[in-house]
């Protein structure tokens, strides 16, 4: 005989609960599931939602079987997975808690999932406890004013500072504000810093799109980061549908292996090997660029700071499969630490920009 599930529901107006409880009938035998529980404990503020727009949701779950795990919702006009399409898990810790940083909307959704559940990328409404979900739980966003964005001017161009969380690098991380600044001589600076108990990092991101062209970063010596920092100058569209939208990097660390060398060229996926190019950055100031065509992106770097096509590059090469084609993305400049839970003495540094040039 079929089992059958039976479901009981309470909710509040910030934090919610549901609880499934099964039922399993087989001939004069039966047997009753102890009821997986779960619970909101930090539901982010409710907004309309966006790309730039991140914060951390966390919770707990009672009586959760082996492998399952969470899969948290915003809704914004539809039900959409959190944080990131292709990053859908939210691991339950020992002892029963669960924490992720989700894109911002007017309601928060937490699912109790067997590993085998593959979940929608949105949805209008919220799943049935069943076919792999054993418990769902909503609750509405906190009311609250919103805050205008901190807005930088670099070279001659506007940029929106980052203060939402992130898990670029595969880790969530804290985003501040106040590590990010110019200094006298217009020069960007970008910082890993504690605040309050806890460790931040440093984005911008460009108010505007630019398409092909080329792209030239001058960054100051990094030989001093230490080898978990990531200094990542990128292109990277939120309003795309795929896991890596238009993301060209460059990318400056060690990722924590001191053996590794210092710096890579990369066109999303990273792990397609034909898509990644590992080199030794050169010692001092460095200029970073690429050129993005239509079919190529050639990626280069020359010692000192370099106006326009770099003429002796210490380190090149050329993509030319794989290239995004321009849409909506916009140039990044992030310092983050890789895994930094896993060096907690490593995390304070720091890395100059001193300009970026686009030529169309």
């Amino acid at each position: 005989m079929k089992g059958l599930i039976h479901n009981s529901r309470v909710r509040s107006p910030f934090l919610g609960t549901v609880v499934a409880v099964c039922v399993l009938c087989g001939g004069c035998r039966s047997k009753i599931d102890r009821a997986a529980e779960v619970k909101i404990a930090r539901v982010p503020d409710a907004s309309p939602g966006g790309p730039e727009k991140l914060d951390y949701i966390e919770g707990t779950v009672t009586n959760a079987k082996a492998g399952q795990h969470i899969v948290l919702y915003a809704h914004s006009g539809v039900w959409w997975v959190q944080p990131f399409a292709d990053r859908t898990t939210t691991n339950v810790l020992p002892d029963g808690s669960w924490k992720n940083s989700t894109h911002l909307g007017t309601d928060y959704a937490a699912l109790l999932v067997d590993a085998e559940y593959v979940p929608p990328a949105k949805m209008e409404k919220l799943p049935s406890i069943g076919n792999g979900v054993w418990a769902v739980v909503s609750a509405a966003g906190k009311q609250g004013a919103p805050v205008a964005p901190k807005m930088i001017h670099f070279s001659d161009y506007d940029w929106t500072v980052r203060s939402a969380g992130s898990d670029r690098g595969g880790e969530s991380d804290a985003y501040d504000p106040a590590n990010v600044w110019t200094d006298e001589k217009g020069f960007l600076h970008l910082r890993t810093a504690e605040r309050d108990g806890r460790w931040t990092c440093a984005e911008v991101s460009l108010t505007r799109s630019l398409g092909y062209g080329t792209y030239n970063f001058v960054v100051q010596d990094v030989a001093h980061l230490p080898p978990s920092a990531v200094v990542s100058l990128l292109t990277y569209d939120d309003a795309g549908t795929e896991a890596f939208a238009n993301e060209i990097d460059i990318e400056l660390s060690r990722w924590g292996d001191r053996k590794l060398k210092s710096a890579q060229y990369v066109i999303q996926p990273y792990y397609v090997p034909e898509n990644l190019f590992r080199f030794e950055s050169p010692a001092g100031t460095v200029t970073h660029s690429f050129h993005w065509e239509p079919g190529h992106v050639t990626f280069q770097s020359g010692i000192g700071s370099v106006q326009g096509p770099i003429a002796r590059p210490a380190a090149s090469h050329t993509f030319s499969s794989g290239v995004p084609v321009p849409a909506k993305e916009t140039v990044r400049i992030i310092i983050y630490d890789f895994h930094h839970s896993q060096h907690p003495s490593q995390l304070r540094a720091e890395v100059v920009i001193e300009k970026f040039e686009y030529l169309p």
